[in-house]
């Protein structure tokens, strides 16, 4: 039986995650990691506060290193590698480096630069998020299209799984979109706790900045493919930079992701990191998909056992 790893984005991170971990994983999340990132992980992961922890700069390298250990510990027990991955948003790095495209200190220095960008453009100009349910995708361009040409600046920022898009733009953007949502047929918003519109124009100079994270990053043949946000299909080997760039200011196509896994034989989804966002987007988008959920060490080995069962059932 085929199976797919799939890695969190931002917004996933809580006080208290990971806790197993640094006691596992101490060549991943000890003091190493602290040099690199000039700041105490453990504390921070374990002891907040909470309103640091949400913050851009320091929720995405945070996510990373604990998504990125949870694949280590799975990775370590599994009796062969899945046959695709994909990341939402920041978790697209995660897949990169769980696929040996790039070294767990050099993604996380990436990562940690792509934080601290897009936190300063966030800064630079008072905009946000919001998702929309039951609303398709068509139906949501529309809606972002028409405030667009009142001057506005919203766009569709996530398209996550059936029924459930996330639009950007500018705080006014916003308001107008929660004045004039049921009258546009949106059955429910709700504003995402964000610092900013991301995935969308507002992020162009984090964009910038990433790009020159990259320079001279060396990348690797990745062991499976990661399939990326910015299309919904595997990425390109030779343009990896320029589609992780493009990113940063375009939608995610999360469920075209899914889609296409499960159209090249992916028949399980295992997310892999704190929180169960993907896990559910994956039962949204994939229901006949089987989906598991890594959120410690004691379920990386659970899951693991899951998937040599599978593999076991299907070579009798």
């Amino acid at each position: 039986m085929n199976y797919a790893v799939l890695f969190p984005g931002q917004g996933s991170q809580f006080v208290g995650m990971g806790a197993d971990l640094f006691e596992a994983r101490p060549d991943l999340l000890g003091d190493r990691v602290d040099e690199l990132l000039g700041w105490s992980l453990r504390d921070l992961c374990l002891a907040g506060p909470e309103a640091l922890l949400v913050r851009t700069e320091r929720a995405q390298p945070a996510l990373f290193c604990l998504s990125y250990a949870l694949w280590a510990e799975l990775s370590d027990r599994l009796p062969r590698l899945p046959i695709a991955a994909a990341g939402h948003s920041l978790g697209e790095y995660t897949a990169l480096a769980a696929a040996g495209v790039f070294g767990f200190e050099e993604t996380l220095s990436v990562v940690s630069a792509r934080g601290r960008a897009m936190a300063e453009a966030a800064d630079a100009e008072d905009s946000g998020m919001m998702a929309l349910m039951g609303v398709d995708d068509a139906a949501a361009e529309e809606v972002a299209e028409a405030r667009r040409l009142e001057g506005g600046r919203l766009v569709v920022a996530n398209l996550n799984a059936p029924g459930q898009v996330v639009m950007a733009g500018g705080a006014s953007d916003l308001d107008w979109l929660e004045s004039r949502g049921r009258s546009l047929g949106i059955r429910r918003m709700v504003r995402l706790p964000v610092a900013g519109a991301f995935h969308s124009g507002f992020m162009a100079p984090a964009a910038r900045k990433v790009e020159e994270a990259l320079v001279g990053l060396r990348s690797h043949p990745a062991r499976f493919p990661v399939y990326a946000n910015v299309s919904g299909e595997p990425m390109d080997g030779a343009r990896i930079a320029e589609t992780l760039v493009t990113q940063v200011s375009s939608p995610v196509r999360f469920a075209e992701s899914l889609t296409a896994m499960a159209r090249r034989g992916v028949e399980v989804f295992v997310h892999v990191g704190p929180g169960k966002v993907t896990a559910g987007l994956a039962r949204r988008t994939v229901p006949s998909a089987t989906v598991l959920t890594v959120n410690d060490v004691a379920g990386a080995a659970k899951v693991a056992e899951s998937i040599s069962s599978m593999e076991f059932s299907r070579g009798e």
